[in-house]
């Protein structure tokens, strides 16, 4: 047995409460090295005594179930409830080897009676309910819908900016105004119901420079361009009667250039009230302009990205955190949003994001806070700071298989197990799974433009633990590259729309949202991973209900036995000769 794979943290993402009774505890091992391992546990102070009236520790033994496997390591799962909420436990690992191993917390060795005699266990010396991790278990039953709002809709031409051009008259760039605004996404919240959404996703709407709205001028203002405080409030009244809910883009890791708070700067140097605001290296500051307006050389304060135009707030000032809080916390009282995105979020102190958690839920409990984080974010998922994070490393894994195809289909699967076992159970529930964003290519334009593809690709992502959400427009149809041409105007006109692939997002909107418990609390299981054949069957289940889903990961007609589940949908499926084409899939009940 390979005893250095052994591994387990105590009071982290293996071992944690993932309901008010029900702790869960992991064990990493080498892939495919060990038989089965059994859990030793018990109350720290449960004893029992023989007749010498000598205590020994009353434990108990259960099997641990083997819940992921990677290419390296195999990760074993068990769940135990202790009436005094007190904890302490070891391993007893059985290697294919015929090898023998106690795992406590100080000691790998031979298993025997002399090594639980010598326990040092490792210990959850209480179940503090305060502090579970519980994300907002609406999030679980959510399919977000992501909207750029300068491209969805113009429902109001009064608040055009000038030089607005008509809609989608020409490519979009980094600077051209379409009018799209608040009024024209209350125009079509009727759409977004029957397409089946019930989470709505905005990018940034408070006054700012640019189109994107990540510069932000004032905080506390609608930008003029997408209307008022009014329009949003009927905005977000009107999308709660109908059973959706709200989220906006917190851009609190950098200022817009033209903010009141950088212009004193510049004006007034060290002598400026918000001089610490900032993380500035020298007065006055400056920087030296290229032919990119968004890239700079020579900057003597701290910036994102490295454009000139967007400050960074130096978060560790309690002046800024208060100021930052004030505004978290006046969207949520005066507009009753549900959820704050957090732009740039790693970017960002722990200190104040832990901050930022306690203000928004202590107004509404189930908040929901989203950071953006490309990477791992176990950091920020592990305590108060966010309920999940956009789930970027586990949805690229999947377009790096099916799209890119520099992984096979096992090694996909490795890879998404293995993000999956960084975060507790809870937090995978809620975690934020997107195909395409406002800052990525669009999908179908990944695809190629292939649609069988873009369908087969949403399909397996819909499938996955985590909320999914739409880039606006997908449904649709709409293609683009990168930024600005993912963010194009919305296309509305029912003649240029793909209104095959309209019907096909609907009937998975309602799939994901019918079959919204298992598919976000279910077990996943592997049935098959076939590189040889590109056969991919993955099951969720939970209790007596499951959904079993078959994908032809290939580029040849694959062959099928006998189907005898109910067929939910499906692409390619040929029931004559029980074959399934490239591309194809099929959700079986």
């Amino acid at each position: 047995m390979e005893k250095s794979a052994l591994y387990h943290r105590p009071d982290s993402e293996m071992a944690y409460l993932y309901t008010k009774d029900d702790f869960h505890i992991r064990l990493r091992t080498k892939h495919d090295d060990v038989q089965k391992v059994e859990l030793l546990y018990g109350d720290p102070y449960g004893l029992k005594v023989n007749e010498k009236a000598q205590g020994s520790w009353d434990y108990q033994l259960k099997a641990m179930n083997l819940v992921a496997a990677t290419k390296t390591h195999d990760y074993w799962q068990a769940s135990v409830s202790m009436p005094l909420r007190r904890l302490q436990y070891a391993f007893h690992v059985y290697g294919r080897d015929g090898e023998e191993v106690f795992y406590d917390d100080r000691h790998i060795c031979s298993y025997s009676q002399a090594a639980i005699d010598n326990l040092a266990a490792f210990r959850m010396p209480y179940f503090h309910e305060i502090d579970r991790i519980a994300p907002p278990t609406w999030v679980k039953k959510t399919v977000w819908y992501q909207i750029f709002p300068e491209r969805f809709a113009n429902g109001d031409k009064a608040n055009d900016p000038k030089g607005t051009l008509p809609w989608d008259s020409v490519e979009p760039t980094p600077t051209n105004f379409f009018g799209g605004d608040l009024q024209g996404i209350i125009d079509h919240l009727d759409y977004l119901k029957d397409l089946g959404i019930n989470g709505l996703y905005l990018c940034p709407i408070f006054y700012a420079h640019s189109n994107h709205k990540y510069d932000t001028i004032d905080y506390l203002a609608i930008d003029p361009a997408f209307g008022d405080k009014a329009t949003f409030k009927k905005l977000v009244d009107e999308a709660h009667a109908r059973g959706i809910r709200v989220m906006l883009d917190a851009v609190f890791n950098h200022l817009g250039d033209t903010s009141m708070q950088w212009q004193d700067v510049i004006q007034k140097g060290k002598g400026s009230h918000f001089a610490d605001w900032f993380h500035i290296k020298k007065f006055p500051v400056s920087y030296e302009k290229t032919a990119n307006n968004e890239l700079a050389q020579n900057i003597t304060y701290d910036v994102f990205a490295n454009t000139p135009h967007m400050p960074k707030l130096n978060t560790a000032n309690p002046q800024v955190q208060d100021f930052l809080l004030e505004i978290a916390t006046y969207w949520i009282k005066q507009f009753d949003i549900d959820a704050w995105r957090l732009d740039v979020a790693n970017e960002i102190d722990h200190h104040f994001w832990r901050r930022f958690y306690q203000a928004t839920h202590a107004l509404k409990p189930d908040f929901y806070v989203l950071g953006e984080v490309w990477h791992s974010a176990q950091e920020w998922l592990s305590s108060h700071e966010f309920d999940a994070a956009m789930n970027y490393p586990y949805t690229e894994l999947i377009s790096e298989c099916f799209v890119k195809k520099t992984l096979t289909a096992s090694e996909m699967v490795s890879a998404l197990n293995e993000q999956l076992m960084l975060y507790r159970r809870q937090t995978n529930e809620v975690m934020f799974n997107a195909m395409d964003t406002h800052d990525t290519a669009r999908l179908l334009t990944l695809c190629q433009g292939d649609q069988q593809l873009q369908k087969q690709i949403l399909t397996f992502m819909f499938l996955q633990i985590g909320a999914p959400c739409l880039y606006y427009g997908t449904e649709v149809g709409m293609a683009g590259g990168y930024d600005p041409d993912c963010r194009a105007c919305m296309i509305w006109d029912p003649a240029r729309q793909d209104q095959q692939m309209l019907q096909f997002i609907k009937q998975l909107v309602h799939f994901r949202r019918n079959y919204a418990t298992v598919l976000s609390q279910g077990k996943l299981i592997w049935k098959l991973v076939d590189d040889r054949t590109g056969m991919i069957i993955v099951q969720r289940k939970l209790g007596q209900q499951q959904i079993t889903a078959i994908f032809n990961h290939s580029q040849q007609q694959q062959s099928l036995s006998q189907v005898k589940d109910q067929i939910l949908f499906s692409q390619g499926w040929q029931q004559a000769t029980n074959t399934l084409d490239a591309e194809g899939f099929m959700i079986l009940k």
